[in-house]
């Protein structure tokens, strides 16, 4: 049987990320049809595995990825030499080398030597401090793929939202806001839940102000400068469009059991009720993209890195979207 290649990016080799990626490929099998990939650095993997308690996948080249026939290997890629890895303290050395596994799976799947990516969790002040001048996963993958238009989906079985800003200050959020794209959000959106419903998906979309600007008086005309546009474009393109909805009554049960997908203005517009109704549960995908990448909806949480103790559950789901969406 031909194996889908997955590559599981570890994340921050200080956060839990190692812990959660050793955990999946535990007791992954052959069976579900794909490989997984451990994309890090062999000696922190081999640390968290006698810390946790887990068994360590196999190394494996890089040049023998298209010809996998096993359940979980490691592709290691070392940290520098002399780096020192401490449990829930991160450092420019280990913002460095997440960016670096990064980048190499990005680079294998652009060359189909992967059928998707999964990223674990990063520190972005790490990042920050390696001088890697991209805020996150999501534009890095744009950068790297050449992609204009894209955009971040945080989904799971009851709720999934599309942000038209990703890492963007609140201050800047309404400066940021066009016509245009607003309506790539919605295209986007509709596209994407279109073909995994099989159907012409219900989008739902939200105002930017309180009460959706009541027209004006609590705004500085946003939705009708710009939301609304954007919906009625969209709605002469045939989508199923409504809105722009009050954020604080948006996501109620009775708008989730009318709605496919949510098109939220900002960050935590859209994150903040996705990850108090689906925590454990929630995908992270980016859209637009030539390639696959799903990731997991947490950070580092470097408070409980490598105590055997932190949750795959988002992981997994991660692992099971990129393989049906591959």
């Amino acid at each position: 049987m031909s194996l889908k290649r997955i590559a599981l990016t570890i994340g921050d080799p200080a956060g839990i990320g190692p812990e959660i990626a050793l955990r999946v490929a535990s007791d992954w099998s052959r069976e579900s049809g794909a490989a997984l990939i451990l994309i890090g650095d062999e000696r922190v993997l081999k640390q968290v595995a006698a810390v946790c308690d887990l068994p360590c996948p196999p190394v494996i080249e890089a040049s023998s990825l298209e010809s996998i026939d096993i359940a979980a290997a490691i592709i290691s890629l070392p940290m520098e030499e002399g780096a020192v890895i401490t449990p829930g303290q991160w450092t420019a050395e280990t913002g460095e080398a997440s960016y670096r596994w990064v980048c190499f799976a990005i680079e294998a799947a652009t060359i189909g030597a992967i059928n998707a990516i999964v990223t674990g969790p990063i520190q972005k002040e790490a990042w920050h401090a390696a001088w890697i001048n991209y805020p996150g996963h999501t534009e890095l993958l744009a950068a790297m793929t050449a992609t204009n238009d894209y955009r971040m989906m945080l989904t799971a079985p009851e709720l999934s939202c599309v942000l038209v800003t990703i890492h963007v200050p609140l201050a800047d959020v309404a400066a940021s806001l066009t016509i245009e794209n607003v309506y790539t959000s919605i295209r986007l959106a509709a596209e994407s839940m279109t073909r995994k419903l099989g159907r012409a998906a219900r989008v739902t979309v939200c105002g930017l102000n309180p009460h959706a600007g009541e027209h004006g008086m609590f705004s500085y005309g946003e939705e009708e400068r710009v939301i609304i546009p954007a919906i009625e474009k969209a709605r002469s393109e045939g989508m199923t469009v409504r809105g722009p909805l009050p954020p604080d009554t948006a996501f109620v049960r009775d708008q989730r059991k009318a709605t496919d997908v949510y098109v939220c203005m900002y960050h935590d517009q859209g994150l903040i009720p996705l990850k108090a109704i689906a925590f454990d549960d929630a995908v992270n995908v980016t859209l637009g993209l030539p390639i696959i990448r799903t990731s997991v909806d947490h950070g580092t949480a470097m408070d409980i890195a490598w105590q055997g103790v932190a949750s795959a559950s988002s992981l997994r789901a991660a692992i099971a979207m990129a393989i049906d969406l591959s």
